[in-house]
């Protein structure tokens, strides 16, 4: 049996846009009923949510009989992490704050086995290769695996052509909270410069046939990526529409003091 089909990376292969959303309570439950919604995708952030490989483990259990791929965002570039998400059996990563070729290329191969890659080769007891189960998972996995990488600021954008040639990168995905502070507008990513700078970067990540993607928290900037052409487009964050929910009821019903 090999590695379960990577519809997600399938359908950025092909084109398609897929709409997703951000998963940020650090909890199975959340991210169950997040999977009901039919977002294409779904972020278990492990980089500002309160997670770790259990929870995260937990969320990708949550899942399981979803429509919606998950993707696990590990908080920081390193081997050792993207092994254990992996194992765990994430098939799509999403690394935030890489900034060079070589960097990326290391990524590349922490996701891949030997002798292309430097990932560990122990799944065979592991939840990705269902505990055994998945018999031909070791020589099957690599061609499922996702890699996304986050090119959130102004060194990241500098080398992204150089970032864009390293082979086995199916998505780049531009943090625009990042980029806009680091560009000096303090998360303001409505600013024409950095609306300049991103559209740019979708125009030439598109370019380069790799997937461009994004997060938009209103309206109008979820139109803006939308309009220049972002693939995997982000539409919300799972807490943000829980308090803005939660908010707008109180304030409709509560009694005028």
């Amino acid at each position: 049996m090999p590695a379960p089909v990577n519809t997600f990376k399938q359908a950025l292969a092909a084109g398609k846009q897929q709409i997703g959303c951000w998963s940020s309570f650090g909890e199975a439950v959340t991210a169950e009923v997040m999977g009901t919604a039919g977002f294409d995708w779904l972020v278990i952030d492990g980089e500002h949510a309160p997670n770790d490989i259990r929870s995260i483990r937990d969320q990708l259990v949550a899942l399981a009989t979803s429509p919606t791929e998950p993707v696990v965002r590990v908080p920081i570039g390193e081997t050792w992490i993207i092994k254990q998400v992996l194992d765990a059996g994430a098939q799509t990563v999403l690394v935030p704050m890489v900034e060079t070729a070589e960097q990326a290329a290391e990524l590349v191969r922490a996701c891949q086995y030997p002798p292309h890659g430097t990932r560990g080769v122990g799944a065979t007891g592991a939840r990705a290769s269902r505990y055994g189960t998945v018999t031909e998972y070791i020589q099957t996995a690599d061609a499922q695996i996702c890699v996304l990488l986050q090119v959130e600021n102004r060194k990241g954008i500098e080398n992204l052509d150089a970032i864009l040639a390293v082979e086995g990168i199916d998505g780049i995905f531009i943090g625009p909270a990042d980029l806009s502070t680091d560009m000096g507008y303090q998360g303001n990513s409505a600013h024409p410069e950095v609306r300049a700078v991103i559209a740019d970067a979708i125009k030439r990540i598109k370019a380069a046939g790799k997937a461009p993607g994004i997060l938009g928290v209103t309206e109008e900037s979820i139109t803006a990526w939308n309009e220049m052409g972002a693939q995997f487009l982000a539409v919300g964050i799972d807490i943000l529409i829980l308090s803005q929910a939660a908010r707008a009821l109180a304030a409709k019903w509560k009694p005028a003091e």
